[in-house]
């Protein structure tokens, strides 16, 4: 639905829908500093703003939209009675989202780079065009070689990416780039590898989000309807993106051996399936981090940051230049903030996540210290040590990730807090 056509309206005895946010957002100040203030001609000026619709087409999408204005998305501690509005120079917030209005669900609010970034990355554009303060953003990127090759093709090539900065394109595929366009949920119709239903602006939302984070395309491409370690895309609004909620990895640190050694072996199994699965695309890790994944009430280990991760495709290769000397850079390349040169995917080990997730995490969840207090066998801490050398062959490190695997799944805990495989785990010789 277009912003436009949406209405503000009374329904009962108080205010509602999209009336109440307007009169939040926007009047609830001018009140509270000139009680005479006659209310505004525009009505979700702030919203427009702080949600980045006033950048579009320059922006994720729009397919979420509707929940923010009719409140069905409500961040965190808003509408309280401070009624504190979140800060816009924040990059991600905690929220809560609503199907039925009466069951609310935890869902990350995030932008696709700080807004500082944002700023940096549209100046950057008015200037690629020689414009010093300002310009039509949406209307310089249209006018690029680069959209102008998009705009006269239906399908979307490997030589249609080049030189973007997302770690999901270092090594595209026409397979890969397939799926993309097949499980973009921003446009009205979604299935097909053809691009003949998008419009020119479908095509500009698609390429931005390319070049400045790839996370709400990972998370379509590979949901976790599917069994894939991502929490799940609702939707986007301007330049905010919204997916299911989870807790910080790193509230486990302090826990018994049990969740710590569980929360390990779900690291060690999410790494394996990410590289050996049935689409036979490698989906790897080029770094990481504690904030990189999350957990979830019943115990479950997922991705929340997909924004690092590079794919290759183990069933078409992956497309390489006839010159790899030449440059492709645009406008585009650098919208994410990052220019650097990547290195090529014949680099990329096929151990290569292993050995980032037992160098990076796994030794905030296993310590020596558990060797004597809470009884961790030596072997775990003897084999996370070979797996996070980058010294050992490919081979070595997969084993020693298998060692681990196997000696982690000793210490799991077998109870009703761990929903996701109780009561399974119960009747298992496994456990």
């Amino acid at each position: 639905m277009e912003l436009s056509r949406l209405k503000p309206g009374l329904a009962g005895e108080g205010l509602s829908g999209s009336w109440h946010v307007w009169f939040l957002c926007f009047m609830l100040p001018l009140v509270a500093s000139n009680p005479s203030a006659s209310p505004p001609t525009k009505s979700y000026s702030f919203g427009r703003q702080f949600l980045g619709l006033d950048k579009c087409n320059a922006c994720v999408g729009t397919s979420i939209c509707k929940k923010f204005f009719k409140e069905e998305i409500r961040f965190e501690k808003w509408l309280s009675s401070q009624l504190d509005l979140p800060s816009a120079n924040r990059t991600s917030y905690e929220g809560n989202y609503t199907c039925d209005s009466e069951s609310w669900r935890p869902v990350v609010l995030s932008r696709l780079v700080s807004p500082h970034l944002h700023e940096l990355a549209d100046k950057n554009i008015c200037m690629s065009a020689g414009r010093r303060k300002s310009c039509s953003i949406e209307a310089v990127l249209r006018a690029t070689p680069r959209f102008q090759t998009w705009t006269r093709s239906n399908l979307l090539l490997p030589s249609m990416v080049q030189a973007l900065a997302s770690p999901m394109l270092r090594c595209p595929s026409q397979r890969l780039l397939d799926r993309i366009v097949r499980r973009y949920f921003e446009v009205a119709d979604v299935g097909s590898v053809q691009m003949k239903h998008f419009t020119t602006k479908d095509k500009l939302r698609l390429l931005y989000t390319m070049a400045v984070n790839q996370q709400p395309l990972i998370l379509q491409m590979f949901p976790g309807t599917e069994g894939w370690p991502f929490l799940r895309y609702h939707g986007s609004c301007g330049r905010l993106m919204v997916w299911a909620g989870s807790g910080p990895l790193k509230k486990l640190y302090s826990s018994p051996l049990a969740q710590r050694a569980d929360a390990a072996y779900q690291l060690l199994h999410i790494t394996q399936s990410l590289a050996c699965n049935s689409l036979r695309f490698h989906l790897y890790y080029t770094t990481a981090s504690e904030d990189m994944f999350g957990i979830v009430e019943d115990g479950r280990v997922f991705i929340t940051d997909a924004s690092t991760i590079g794919i290759i495709d183990l069933q078409e290769g992956f497309h390489s230049e006839e010159n790899p000397q030449a440059n492709h850079s645009d406008v585009f390349s650098c919208l994410s903030g990052s220019c650097l040169q990547v290195p090529p995917c014949e680099s990329v080990r096929p151990s290569q996540s292993f050995t980032l997730l037992c160098r990076h995490i796994l030794p905030k969840l296993l310590s020596s210290a558990d060797l004597q207090s809470a009884g961790l066998p030596r072997t775990v801490m003897m084999e996370m040590s070979v797996c996070a050398d980058r010294s050992q062959s490919d081979q070595r490190i997969f084993k020693a990730a298998q060692i681990l695997q196997e000696a982690l799944q000793a210490l799991r805990p077998c109870n009703n807090e761990y929903g996701y495989r109780y009561p399974e785990c119960k009747y298992s010789d496994k456990f």
